[in-house]
C-alpha cells in the first residue's frame, strides 16, 4: 500500500488521465467544428436535441451532465445562432422547453463528418474505442452513484 505522501503524486492519480483525455479529444473536435461555428459543448447539446427535442431544459442538463449555469449560456447562444427555440411549458410554466428551428435539424446533416472524421483523424482501434468507452460509462454510473452519498461541505 502507498504512503500517504506517496498518493500526492501525480502518477498514481485517476483523475490526470481522465482530465488530460478529456482536453485532448476535445482539442481534436475543435477544427471540425470550428468551420460550422460551434464548439465542443454546443455540439454536445445538438447532439441531445437531434435524438430528443423538443425536451426540457433539465432533459439537456442531465444527458449533458451540465449545470443550469453553464448550459443556459450554451442554449442562449445557440438560440442567437437561429439553432434552437426555447419557451415555458403551457402545462408547467416553470418548465423551460428547447426545440430545433429548421437551422438547427438542417445543421445535423452538416454535422454528420464529424464522428468519422474524429475516428480517422486519431490511430486507435475501433474495438478498443468502444470498449473503453463502456468501461468509462460504468465507471460515470459508479461515480454518480458515489456523488450523491458524499456530503457536501459547506
Amino acid at each position: 500500500m502507498k504512503s500517504a505522501t506517496d498518493m500526492l503524486r501525480l502518477d498514481p492519480q485517476l483523475c490526470f488521465p481522465l482530465y488530460a483525455a478529456s482536453r485532448l479529444v476535445t482539442r481534436l473536435y475543435q477544427p471540425l467544428l470550428e468551420p460550422l461555428g460551434l464548439t465542443y459543448p454546443q455540439y454536445v447539446v445538438l447532439l441531445i436535441l437531434w435524438e430528443d427535442a423538443p425536451c426540457s431544459v433539465s432533459h439537456v442538463g442531465k444527458r449533458a451532465m451540465l449545470n443550469t449555469n453553464t448550459l443556459t449560456p450554451v442554449l442562449k447562444r445557440l438560440e442567437q445562432l437561429g439553432y434552437v427555440l426555447r419557451s415555458r411549458r403551457t402545462d408547467d410554466e416553470r418548465v423551460v422547453e428547447i426545440g430545433l428551428t429548421k437551422a438547427g435539424l438542417a445543421l445535423k446533416k452538416q454535422c454528420a463528418h464529424v464522428p468519422r472524421r474524429l475516428y480517422q483523424s486519431i490511430d486507435y482501434p475501433e474495438g478498443k474505442a468502444l470498449a473503453l468507452k463502456r468501461a468509462l460509462e460504468e465507471f460515470i454510473g459508479i461515480l454518480q452513484a458515489s456523488s450523491s452519498s458524499i456530503p457536501i461541505e459547506e
